[in-house]
């Protein structure tokens, strides 16, 4: 009995699903898509006639996005009632700048009203969503518009500035120390390029690394374009990163709980810690920059008029594509940043603002763009940083000759592989993304390929382009930090440690001068030591002054603790160097005086001021040698030993002085002269021990002694 009302409930089921039946309406409504307008949204789909009964009806909902998340029955609005056989209609009176979800239904049992709609039996597609655009002309709010797309783009290029300085702070040491490790391997210089500027995201900070290490010897010229044409690989990165996070994935959904994590890291105590927390803000600030631009830039999907100026553009062969290598160009350096530039153009791009093939020429001409950035920096920077820009600049310019001759072909390469996997770029706006960032990395990776072998030929144009400049002895300039535009907070250090490690040479000539000065007889010979003696003293102050205001500035940035407490050692160094300027200089000023008054010395006191400058040139020896190592590894046993000789010495010096006081053929003002003389030199091995004691962090402004 039980199993007979049961069998007698199933087909009274199964005959009313028969007499009411409820098509899906995703089987035979497919390919929706939208795009927003000024105040309206276009809607068009496709329709499987094999599946859809020729007599029944269609509506459209639709409401605000953000009313529909918290409510689970929301007050939907709706469209007329349409036939059929319709495939696209345009929703009117959007709020403008709203994201508005939509559904497109069947209506199962034809209606006469639209008032019927709520309690009508309806099968819906799933929900999808469309950003109603505010309209570019000047009574919709055209300049703020503008306004909101610079600061997005403001956004987007600050945001990546904090996440590269971020983690230059966390991990530039190490990097510091890979690049260091290079050997004369192209093949490893270009894959150490590829790996740093993959990791910190700015070419420009991994060519000032590069810069900084030709500078202090540890590589060639050759080996630095290896380098260099491995960090041109390593931006294609930032492609990837803005094609796949940025409109393959919403990652503006996640940016918020990511800028969570990060604010509690830079509540941290640990230096490490703060600093991935200021990457990870730096990561989350540019994808909201991202979606604002995409927020700002209108889709205009099937309007042949938006394009036609464009369009105009194309067709004229190998000048098209000079055209959109130039607009490239000039976009890179007015917003100053090859990854913004690059950001724009995937954006503009995918939203059919610009073709494919003008974003692939664009692409081409931000290649050129970031070198002319770089060349316009190193126009105040040393030879060593104007040949790595001109290196580069040859080595992309070069790269886009033979990619504009090729550019027809390469692009029908580009369209078969992504075809092969997504929609032709060249007719479906969502596959371009992609389509650009594989047409960029794969146009870098042939591009090193093919230049590679012609390093050699590369490192002697541009030797012959920037020459060494040949000036005297005593022409002073700063060779390694003469300007800081290419430098980040992170990354000067190798140059200033570098032009400390000359600061030390200068000054320990000035002892050799003060000898040759005791030991000539010739008058106008003299004249001309004290001279160079007081031109070596006006340079000491002058390179103090530029040493300290480098340094000063570079301080204002923020530092890691440890680089922070390196520039305070640096700063106590450059005060102790010109310290030592200035006792020469008084020592010179002293002979002078003693030959102006025909005040002579016995052999002894000569031989006696001799040997203290001997000791001091010791000295001398240790501390250019702990100026030119790492600071880390710079002892300080070695220069304390040379600093008690030279104490004992001073010490033996005055006792025999004054042993000598009760003599009758006692000089007196010989001896005034002669005593300075010697105090001086071991003021000199003071500041001298001085400076080691600051590299190792002893002695140093903040520090406790």
């Amino acid at each position: 009995m039980k199993f007979e009302v049961f069998r007698r409930f199933i087909v009274l089921i199964f005959v009313s699903l028969i007499g009411t039946t409820t098509y899906a309406s995703d089987q035979f409504i497919e390919n929706v898509s939208s795009s927003g307008g000024e105040g309206e949204a276009k809607i068009t789909w496709n329709i499987n006639y094999d599946s859809l009964p020729t007599d029944k009806q269609l509506v459209i909902r639709y409401l605000e996005s953000n009313l529909t998340k918290l409510n689970t029955s929301p007050d939907w609005k709706y469209s007329k009632i349409l036939d059929g056989s319709v495939t696209s209609f345009t929703l009117k009176n959007l709020t403008v700048n709203e994201k508005y979800a939509f559904s497109i239904g069947v209506i199962n049992s034809p209606l006469s009203s639209k008032k019927d709609l709520s309690s009508a039996n309806i099968t819906w597609t799933k929900a999808k969503s469309v950003k109603i655009e505010r309209g570019w002309s000047l009574g919709s709010g055209l300049i703020m518009r503008i306004l909101m797309l610079l600061g997005a783009l403001a956004l987007f290029i600050y945001g990546m500035k904090v996440m590269s300085e971020g983690i230059q702070k966390a991990a530039g040491q190490r990097l510091r120390k890979i690049l260091g490790a290079i050997t004369k391997n192209r093949i490893k210089g270009i894959f150490t390029g590829f790996i740093t500027t993959s990791i910190i995201q700015s070419s420009s900070a991994t060519t000032v690394m590069v810069v900084s290490f030709v500078n202090a010897g540890l590589l060639t010229l050759k080996q630095s374009i290896g380098v260099i044409m491995g960090a041109n690989i390593g931006t294609t990165v930032t492609a990837w990163i803005v094609a796949f996070l940025g409109f393959s994935v919403s990652m503006s959904d996640y940016a918020l709980p990511i800028m969570l994590v990060a604010i509690i890291m830079l509540f941290s105590n640990r230096g490490n810690t703060k600093s991935w927390g200021e990457m990870l803000v730096g990561f989350a600030i540019l994808f909201i920059g991202l979606e604002l631009l995409k927020s700002g830039v209108p889709d205009i999907k099937g309007s042949v008029q938006s394009l036609e100026f464009l369009k105009s553009l194309s067709g004229h062969g190998v000048f098209s594509v000079i055209i959109f290598v130039l607009i490239g160009t000039l976009v890179t350096i007015i917003v100053q940043s090859s990854s913004a530039a690059m950001a724009i153009t995937i954006l503009l791009c995918e939203r059919g603002i610009i073709p494919f093939e003008m974003a692939a020429g664009m692409v081409l001409g931000e290649n050129i763009g970031t070198t002319i950035t770089a060349n316009l920096a190193a126009i105040v920077g040393n030879v060593h940083a104007k040949r790595a820009a001109r290196a580069h600049f040859i080595f992309n310019v070069f790269g886009v000759v033979w990619m504009v001759i090729a550019f027809p072909w390469f692009i029908e390469m580009i369209d078969s592989l992504v075809s092969a996997n997504y929609a032709s770029p060249i007719k479906n706006q969502e596959a371009r993304p992609i389509a650009l960032a594989l047409f960029h990395t794969i146009f870098n990776i042939m591009n090193v390929l093919l230049l590679v072998w012609f390093t050699p030929f590369i490192a002697k144009l541009v030797i012959k382009l920037v020459p060494t400049k040949s000036s005297s002895d005593e022409e002073f300039s700063l060779d390694y930090i003469r300007g800081g535009l290419l430098a980040t907070p992170e990354l000067f250090l190798l140059e200033a440690q570098k032009e400390l490690a000359k600061f030390g040479k200068i000054t320990s000539k000035m002892s050799r001068f003060t000898q040759d000065l005791m030991f000539e007889k010739d008058s106008k010979k003299k004249k001309k030591i004290i001279a160079r003696i007081g031109k070596y003293e006006e340079i000491t102050d002058k390179v103090e002054l530029e040493i300290s205001g480098y340094l000063s500035e570079c301080a204002t940035s923020e530092l890691s603790a440890v680089s922070g407490l390196k520039v305070r050692s640096m700063l106590a160094v450059t005060s102790e160097l010109e310290r030592i300027g200035d006792i020469f200089y008084q020592m010179s000023l002293t002979y002078k005086r003693k030959d102006e008054e025909k005040i002579w010395f016995t052999p002894n006191q000569r031989s006696n001021v001799k040997e203290m400058l001997e000791l001091v040139d010791s000295a001398f020896e240790v501390m250019i040698a702990n100026l030119q190592m790492p600071y880390e590894k710079v002892e300080i046993a070695e220069a304390m030993e040379i600093e008690r000789k030279i104490n004992k010495m001073r010490n033996k010096l005055r006792k025999k002085h004054l042993a000598t006081i009760e003599e009758d053929d006692y000089n007196i003002k010989s001896a005034a002269i002669y005593t300075d003389l010697i105090y001086s030199c071991e003021r000199v091995g003071d500041h001298i021990i001085n400076v080691t004691e600051a590299i190792i962090g002893k002695n140093i402004l903040g520090e406790e002694e």
